[in-house]
């Protein structure tokens, strides 16, 4: 201990620099948008390359699985096809004079982008997952993300070759979902105990519900293609003073063991925005 004591006296000039040169650059992140974006930006980069180092030596282990999970993939995104596009409204009869054109050809809306997962955590309050893909790859925030089970996250923020996305298993994630049975919308979200969990809220109880029931993603969502697998409903909770059940749902994806994902491109999701929030302004 008096080593310890000496030690600090003798560099305590030194020290004392130190500490306040953290305090300066916390402050200085935390305060400034234009900082806090850079170093948020470099900090992305370097940890995602630190997980990326780490992964590899697990990721020789799981090729098997790796393989399984693939396979999965391709099936389920053929089963997808179909979703991916909207077609045009047949109601309608367009008549062109001069040009001939396919009137009745489908708009991709949604484009799949696979990435590798090369650092997640399922123990916090606030889990994210980092991935193998960035601005260099068109990866931008506010893409949904799934796996070959279900929903994962939504990208939140990207480097030029890594990006990071909010779990599922966050406490301030939300997304609008559906029964299948009945396409009864509510919110799910997490509440930070179990990882094994997420809670669907604002189901009337009017609605049939069991144990079991699929939820699937909604066609209200701007991140994910509708009727994509989010779990199934593992308990009915019945809150006597409310008009609302609170489900308990087991999310179909599982976090602990996510090798690949695979990023979600919603090709109109700019134009659906800039109208919203083109709307919200001029009625406020």
């Amino acid at each position: 201990m008096r080593n310890v004591f000496l030690f600090i006296r003798r560099y305590f000039n030194f020290l004392f620099f130190l500490v306040m040169q953290i305090v300066a650059l916390s402050f200085l992140f935390r305060y400034n948008k234009f900082h806090e974006a850079a170093f948020l930006g470099v900090a992305t980069e370097v940890t995602g390359r630190f997980h990326e180092r780490y992964n590899n030596v697990e990721y020789y282990f799981q090729l098997k699985k790796t393989n399984d999970s693939l396979a999965k993939d391709n099936v389920r995104m053929h089963q997808l096809l179909r979703q991916n596009f909207e077609a045009p409204d047949s109601g309608k009869k367009l008549i062109i004079d001069t040009l001939r054109q396919d009137s009745m050809k489908s708009i991709q809306k949604y484009y799949f982008l696979d990435a590798k997962v090369v650092g997640s955590t399922t123990s916090l309050q606030s889990n994210f997952i980092t991935i193998h893909r960035g601005s260099a790859q068109q990866v931008r925030p506010n893409m949904g993300v799934v796996s070959s089970q279900g929903i994962v996250g939504t990208v939140v923020n990207v480097s030029p070759n890594y990006a990071t996305v909010m779990s599922l298993l966050h406490r301030l994630y939300k997304v609008v979902v559906k029964l299948k049975n009945n396409n009864d919308r509510g919110t799910l979200e997490w509440d930070g105990l179990s990882p094994l969990y997420v809670t669907l809220k604002d189901i009337p109880k009017s609605v049939k519900v069991s144990r079991g029931d699929t939820v699937l993603t909604s066609q209200t969502s701007s991140l994910f293609p509708a009727d994509f697998m989010v779990g199934t409903v593992s308990e009915v909770v019945d809150d006597k003073s409310s008009n609302f059940y609170t489900l308990k749902v087991k999310p179909a994806t599982n976090f602990f063991n996510l090798e690949y994902v695979y990023v979600i491109e919603n090709t109109q999701f700019e134009e659906q925005k800039r109208l919203e929030d083109s709307t919200r302004k001029k009625f406020q």
